[in-house]
């Protein structure tokens, strides 16, 4: 992809500036006053759907189809859903958070080894897009390729913990299978095959990479984000939340919930890619991520995505005179670039591609 090298301007680490004791933040992190979080007395106090899907694959027929059916009601309503007995370890997944918490917390020369540039964003990093002088949120992360198998290297992974690779190999693995068994739930779903939305996505041949959130405490939470409101450029997102601080806030109508985490939940979200397969009736959602004056937040967002040179558009299927195609085809890799250049913007990615028939 043709975007640039480096970054139009020099990376302040947020972790530096937190641990400083700064009582004030720099003005590139003061959000615009209607982009900052503010409690609104007329939240709804609620939370997204959470789906138990142990009995997915068992015997009883009313029992898988009444969770074929909530995953749809999320999907079509929310977006957004927690999954619980999902089949990956609990263990597991209490490490992979674990062992990204030691990796913030390395001297800086150690981290400094591994930091990334805009050219593929694989490696430790400051901030998303490179467009200079943009109002940056409160948040260092660590990204990283996991599929094809052609872009996984392990020498752009961190070497210390010093069983940070294993953990995040078996992880990712186990991760892939749950991402699997849910494109077959949302096929099902749209009345397609269950390998039509996998077979759409390039079959075996996808794209997966992980996204490791580090939001550093924040002395005034009231006017930065650690995230800036976005919908997810790829396909399908499971994130393994914090397991004691909040922070994920996903818009529902003109609220923003506050998601709170079951234990050894995932948090699955529509992405764009399947809002363009699914022609809009499943939709990614605008998310936020708000920071906190007295703990830090680690997260760890696992991306699911088509291969990055096919072109996506709305499954045929799914097209008819009542419904024509809403989006015009591009491919992954080419979608992509936007948030790349110009860092997270709501939903003007997807509402960009609609078709202008």
């Amino acid at each position: 992809m043709n975007i640039l090298q480096d970054w139009p301007e020099p990376i302040v680490r947020v972790q530096s500036l937190s641990n400083s004791g700064i009582s004030k933040i720099p003005d590139r992190y003061v959000k615009p006053p209607l982009e900052r979080p503010s409690i609104n007395p007329f939240s709804v106090d609620g939370n997204i759907p959470i789906i138990d899907l142990e009995g997915l694959s068992g015997e009883d027929e009313n029992f898988r189809a009444n969770i074929l059916n909530q995953v749809s009601v999320a999907c079509r309503e929310w977006g957004f859903f927690q999954v619980l007995k999902h089949g990956v370890s609990p263990q597991l997944m209490d490490r992979a958070r674990e062992v990204w918490r030691e990796f913030f917390h390395l001297p800086m020369e150690a981290k400094q080894l591994y930091a990334n540039s805009p050219k593929t964003y694989e490696g430790y990093g400051s901030r998303l897009g490179v467009e200079k002088g943009a109002i940056l949120d409160w948040s260092d992360y660590y990204f990283l390729h996991y599929l094809p198998c052609t872009l996984k290297d392990y020498n752009k992974w961190p070497a210390l913990p010093v069983n940070c690779r294993e953990v995040m190999d078996e992880y990712g693995k186990q991760v892939v299978e749950l991402c699997g068994r849910l494109m077959k739930v949302l096929s099902i779903n749209l009345g397609l095959p269950e390998d039509r939305l996998q077979n759409a996505f390039g079959g075996e041949n996808i794209g997966a990479c992980l996204r490791v959130n580090f939001y550093p405490k924040c002395p005034q939470p009231d006017v930065a984000l650690g995230l800036s409101s976005h919908s997810d450029p790829g396909g399908l997102t499971l994130l393994l939340p914090d397991d004691h601080v909040t922070g994920l806030q996903v818009r529902k109508d003109d609220n923003w919930i506050t998601v709170k985490p079951a234990s050894h939940a995932f948090i699955v979200n529509i992405g764009d890619q399947i809002q363009v397969l699914s022609n809009a009736i499943y939709r990614s959602v605008e998310h936020r991520v708000t920071v906190n004056p007295v703990e830090e937040r680690v997260s760890l967002a696992f991306f699911y995505n088509p291969k990055s040179d096919i072109p996506i558009a709305p499954i045929e299927e799914l097209v008819s005179p009542t419904r024509p195609a809403l989006y015009t085809p591009m491919t992954f890799d080419e979608y992509r670039l936007f948030m790349r250049m110009r860092g997270p913007r709501g939903k003007l990615q997807v509402e960009s591609r609609k078709s202008h028939k």
